[in-house]
């Protein structure tokens, strides 16, 4: 699979897509359809679903397809994450949604230039590989994983870079939700900006 055919804004690498509910941040709760894209270059260790990094490991799909599947569903949610989707040129796909109804929702690392017309972005930036300044001005809501104590200076340092208008959110690293999630709630509560998001999917079973 050549560096052009990923690129391209017809087809995409497809690692899944599913109707499920948002199981965080602001619209946790809500129905929404998922399309998560093959290809990452930030890397995170603690990432989930290191089975989608590799892109050429997905089949390339055309954005029509993958339009009408969503499309079935009542929701009119499409949430585009991946990986990092942000990879692809997103114009094609954000433009065939919004022909459907449906309002476009990202969930990115920031660490690749914008493309699509969105109508919510979630940044949740990694240490791995930095945010564009133009995907951190940009998002509706910034959600920084807390895996450490240190990870609070990190929130602190992306909120000032995001707009004002930005909504606040730490989420606990799932697998170390036990020892984060206290240390969260303190800091939530000597600094009421920031608000808790925890993966209400993961508690519910649903994917």
């Amino acid at each position: 699979m050549t560096t052009a055919t990923l690129h391209t804004t017809t087809v995409l690498p497809v690692m899944e897509s599913f109707y499920t509910i948002q199981g965080e941040g602001l619209h946790q709760g809500k129905a929404a359809y998922f399309i998560r894209l093959g290809g990452c270059d930030v890397g995170c260790v603690w990432c989930d679903v290191k089975e989608s990094w590799d892109a050429s490991k997905h089949p390339v799909r055309p954005v029509s397809e993958l339009v009408s599947e969503a499309a079935a569903h009542p929701g009119r949610i499409a949430v585009i994450t991946g990986g990092e989707p942000l990879m692809h040129d997103l114009g094609a796909l954000t433009k065939a949604l919004h022909a459907e109804g449906f309002r476009t929702h990202m969930e990115t690392s920031g660490s690749s230039p914008l493309s699509g017309e969105w109508d919510w972005i979630t940044l949740s930036p990694k240490k791995f590989k930095a945010p564009l300044p133009e995907v951190c001005e940009a998002a509706h809501e910034l959600k920084i994983v807390i895996y450490n104590k240190s990870d609070f200076a990190w929130a602190e340092k992306y909120a000032a870079l995001a707009s004002p208008s930005c909504k606040l959110y730490l989420q606990p690293e799932w697998s170390r939700e036990k020892e984060m999630t206290p240390l969260i709630i303190d800091y939530v509560k000597a600094h009421p900006k920031w608000q808790i998001s925890l993966q209400i999917h993961k508690y519910l079973n649903v994917p």
